[in-house]
């Protein structure tokens, strides 16, 4: 049984004109051995991008890459013909597979911000594909509410969290469980001093845990069977 704790202080960050990454894992020229992945999540980016900037086309394959819109609009357009916009509280998943040419570029409303895993399929070479879903109905009070997506990763689930201050949620127990503060902030616990925005648990083999949100606070939560 481990607890860790990736603080946003020590994640990497990348700073070009107009966008602000940091990585929880090593990636291009940030590399640390003791951050390669954790199970099958190999990436764990968060992305602010200025009105109109972000990533333009650029290929991928054999990847689940997960996206969810923290604020703004975020623009998807890729070589499977897709072509629209995610806004807040909305995730999109796009199955690689064999390959396939994407781009994500923050709307030319306003600044975008947004949370995105890649994972490691249990399947190479397979049709890409693109799916969405919604984290809408993650209000206080619900708990973590599951997100209906599909993923080919066999026993992964992802499930949102919004607190109101003061509110307590239960963790569900699993082999792995990856817990990222997208806003706001859990209160000071027996596993550690309070987590803030850009933050995260990452447990091995624990038992249920609870955390208390110390404001409101918005919630990401990875679960793996392996």
């Amino acid at each position: 049984m481990t607890v860790q704790i990736r603080r946003s202080s020590d994640r990497f960050v990348d700073r070009e004109p107009g966008r602000r990454t940091h990585h929880a894992f090593s990636f291009g020229a940030h590399y640390d051995p003791e951050w390669l992945s954790f199970g099958p999540m190999v990436c764990h980016d968060d992305h602010l991008l200025s009105s109109g900037r972000g990533f333009e086309d650029h290929p991928h394959s054999d990847l689940e890459i997960v996206t969810y819109v923290v604020a703004g609009t975020l623009m998807h357009r890729d070589s499977l013909g897709t072509d629209g916009e995610l806004t807040a509280g909305e995730v999109a998943v796009l199955s690689a597979g064999s390959g396939v040419q994407h781009q994500e570029v923050a709307s030319d409303a306003g600044a975008a911000r947004f949370v995105q895993v890649w994972l490691r399929p249990d399947e190479v070479g397979t049709t890409p594909a693109y799916r969405r879903g919604s984290a809408a109905a993650a209000v206080p009070g619900a708990g973590l509410v599951p997100v209906a997506i599909e993923v080919g990763v066999a026993g992964a689930s992802y499930g949102v969290a919004r607190l109101a201050a003061g509110e307590k949620l239960i963790l569900p127990v699993a082999r792995r469980l990856h817990v990222y503060v997208a806003s706001g902030a859990l209160a000071r616990s027996s596993l550690a001093a309070p987590l803030e925005a850009g933050d995260a648990f990452c447990f091995v083999d624990e038992p249920h845990r609870e955390v208390t949100a110390g404001a409101p606070t918005e919630l990401l939560v990875w679960s793996f069977t392996s």
